[in-house]
């Protein structure tokens, strides 16, 4: 948990509705869902909130923390604005998913999603969308929509397949079946599994260590890396080799470079 002496700034511009919170932690934006009586059952006021919050980052902001109020991360989609949807209008809403979690997933920040409890349905979506995943003991994945006679349409079809292959994506949504945190791990659900309620702490602590990177580097990682695993091979080196001059060529890497140069030389170095 966050030390209630941390001072919480001001969130970034655009008022948020009362089922998100948002603070700094130095560098560090958090930005926490708050509707734990419905286990952060996310409805449609909460997800435009959610775009809007991370197309309007200061540029002060280094990384990103997604979190939780309760016990649990998010148990999907609110069902209760299912009702009276035209065919029209699921497309549209479901649209409006995608751009809202592009917005996460192309942040030109480091996005770190500590997770515990339901991580089921659009919620496993929005952590999908997230770059890096700390599950805490109690965590649990699901994607229930086949049981609803639904079908996800939060981008879990695309990015979810990405991180366990589809045939384990096929399997939760036709049986219903769910995974636990160190399972979630195993297959690559999460890249991280801490013990319960220290889901939050490690995520942030992650988050400041990604902060001291280049932010150049961080860019490279976040928007080329992906690009570069979904090339042809020799597209992917070319682009490989274009960014590494590119990183390289900075300012900021030549002093942080001969910074490293410099202690290794030292004769006081252990």
């Amino acid at each position: 948990m966050v030390d209630d002496d941390v001072v919480r700034a001001a969130p970034p511009p655009g008022a948020l509705p009362p089922t998100l919170r948002s603070w700094r932690d130095g560098d560090v934006a958090v930005l926490e869902l708050h509707r734990a009586a419905k286990r952060n059952a996310v409805e449609d006021t909460t997800i435009q909130a959610v775009e809007t919050w991370f197309t309007r980052l200061p540029a002060d902001v280094r990384a990103v923390v997604l979190t939780a109020d309760g016990p649990h991360f998010c148990a999907g989609l609110d069902l209760g604005q299912l009702a009276e949807r035209s065919t029209v209008q699921g497309i549209a809403h479901s649209r409006m998913w995608h751009r809202a979690l592009d917005a996460v997933q192309q942040a030109q920040v480091p996005v770190f999603s500590a997770l515990k409890g339901a991580v089921i349905g659009g919620g496993l979506e929005v952590a999908a969308a997230s770059h890096v995943r700390v599950a805490d003991a109690t965590t649990f994945y699901a994607l229930p929509e086949g049981q609803h006679g639904l079908f996800v349409g939060g981008g879990g079809s695309v990015r979810i397949p990405r991180l366990i292959g589809t045939h384990r994506v096929m399997d939760m949504m036709l049986t219903g079946r769910r995974y636990d945190a160190e399972e979630g791990q195993r297959i690559g659900l999460s890249q991280y599994v801490v013990p319960e309620g220290e889901a939050f702490d490690t995520a942030l602590r992650l988050a400041h260590q990604s902060a001291t990177n280049s932010p150049t580097s961080n860019y490279a990682v976040l928007q080329v890396l992906p690009r570069i695993a979904g090339a042809d091979p020799d597209t992917g080196l070319l682009m490989e080799s274009l960014m590494a001059a590119i990183a390289q060529g900075t300012g900021e890497a030549k002093t942080r470079m001969s910074a490293f140069l410099t202690r290794s030389r030292s004769p006081e170095r252990p």
